[in-house]
């Protein structure tokens, strides 16, 4: 670790201590952001990011893919895949010019998957694509670009899978085993079980549990991101609710925080009870909740539907329902991290960057609805039932023209309709009682005709829609 700043610490590695964390305006205010899966696994583009794994389990697609494409894993290994990660393409600037567009306020590329291979320059490794693939350092180009053109900057880091992640190459004669690349495949200890399913995985106490040499490692390795590039998020990973790692989280968090008081305040993401309540940011993997939560929280999903990295034969979400996923976890006190998976040289695919430019397009429009607002009282009305928990976005509920969600900006109050609700928009928790209303407009469409009666507020539609997806209206109170 570095050495921190001569102020007085305000953290110390204890929970008691941890809970004076308090989230930054930044993050509240901004509310959308980039994520990014870009790595080694890009290269296969069979499956998902879980390739490196999966290919060496027997019995699966993957495994009998990889057999038949590049033959025996004892002979071609997931580590051969890595001189073909060129990124030649790869411009940083290009990224960020487009995530600007995208309307996104913050960027968090993976520094290290559960693959082990680090997409920064890592002294505690060889395996980084400082020094192998594309031969540049891609976080530090990332943030770079991403602070020129004023978005916040963050990592993500997987490292603490990688303990388990190639367990499956132990099973059967594969490189694996090969103590020449044991730096890079890792300890490759027993996972919980081999199907993710399996309720094992829901274990806080895997055996054999990470030993000491890998713990420190894995501190190390994460306060180097810290120190290195000074990133303002970092999100991690499920498997770090272990309960082994609770010494380790907290030690790390009082070095974060403290350091990150240095330059604006830091987020750490975490998932399901990695830490207490109060000490980090609760972030919910491709997931919804159904009421506001009283601290921020964040949904993290992607463009694509299965896959986190770029695969072939991708199967994209509509962007106006990524659109309706950002106003409805906006409208529950939450910021929506959203992921695109670029191709092994570098490039951002074309529908990746097609549903950008379209929430971007919404953005242009309805921003001021989105950033720097605050939930009402409710989050919003309408019949249709939104699932909650993690993984709920594959069964995604349809809206109806009667679904409105809400989000407020000092007297202003807005009203977004997530389906255009034809001539007369009628929302219910509107009528008479709710206080007087000074005028309403659309945006991107400009002032409306309305009324009020004990039935709730009827705004009259023009003829012509603003946008394409969720339709905001701005209703000043007296």
């Amino acid at each position: 670790m570095a050495s921190q700043s001569q102020q007085p610490m305000k953290f110390e590695p204890t929970w008691e201590s941890l809970r004076q964390y308090q989230v930054p305006d930044w993050y509240q205010n901004g509310k959308f952001g980039i994520f990014i899966h870009w790595g080694v696994y890009s290269v296969p583009a069979f499956g998902n990011e879980w390739y490196p794994r999966n290919m060496y389990l027997e019995g699966s697609p993957e495994f009998e893919h990889h057999v038949t494409t590049y033959g025996p894993q004892s002979r071609f290994g997931y580590k051969d895949f890595i001189p073909q990660l060129t990124g030649e393409k790869f411009d940083a600037e290009q990224w960020v010019r487009l995530f600007e567009e995208a309307g996104a306020r913050f960027v968090v590329p993976v520094a290290e998957h559960h693959d082990g291979f680090a997409m920064y320059d890592c002294s505690f490794s060889d395996w980084t694509a400082v020094k192998m693939g594309p031969k540049r350092d891609i976080v530090g180009e990332l943030a770079a670009a991403a602070r020129k053109h004023g978005l916040t900057f963050g990592v993500s880091s997987h490292r603490a899978e990688h303990w388990w992640f190639f367990d499956g190459g132990r099973r059967f004669e594969s490189d694996v085993q090969d103590p020449a690349y044991e730096d890079f495949y890792g300890p490759a200890q027993p996972a919980a079980s081999v199907s993710f399913s399996d309720a094992a995985w829901a274990s806080r106490d895997w055996q054999p549990r990470p030993h000491a040499k890998f713990l420190e490692d894995w501190l190390a390795r994460t306060c180097e991101l810290v120190d290195k590039y000074q990133p303002q998020f970092v999100w991690f990973d499920w498997w770090i609710e272990q309960h082994i790692f609770e010494p380790y989280l907290q030690r790390f968090a009082a070095y974060y925080y403290n350091c990150a008081a240095n330059w604006g305040g830091g987020v750490i993401n975490y998932k399901l009870n990695a830490f207490p309540k109060g000490t980090a940011v609760y972030d919910i993997e491709r997931g919804q909740l159904k009421g506001i939560h009283p601290a921020f929280w964040q949904n993290d999903t992607a463009v694509a539907k299965t896959s986190w990295g770029y695969i072939h034969d991708q199967v994209y979400k509509d962007p106006g329902d990524i659109i309706a996923d950002l106003v409805d976890v906006v409208s529950k006190n939450g910021a929506l991290l959203l992921n695109i998976g670029p191709k092994p040289d570098g490039t951002v695919p074309d529908q990746d960057a097609q549903i950008l430019r379209t929430i971007g397009r919404w953005l242009a429009i309805n921003g001021e609805a989105i950033y720097n607002t605050r939930p009402w009282r409710i989050y919003g009305e309408g019949p249709t039932e939104v699932g909650e928990g993690s993984f709920t976005d594959t069964n995604r509920s349809v809206f109806t023209g009667e679904d409105f969600r809400f989000t407020t900006n000092d007297n202003v109050l807005y009203a977004i309709a997530l389906v255009w609700p034809g001539a007369e928009a009628v929302i219910r928790s509107l009528d008479t009682g709710t206080g007087e209303i000074a005028e309403i407009s659309l945006l991107g469409a400009g002032w409306l005709e309305w009324s009020q009666d004990n039935v709730g507020l009827h705004i009259k539609m023009p003829a012509q829609k603003p946008c394409d997806h969720a339709f905001c209206f701005k209703i000043r109170f007296s």
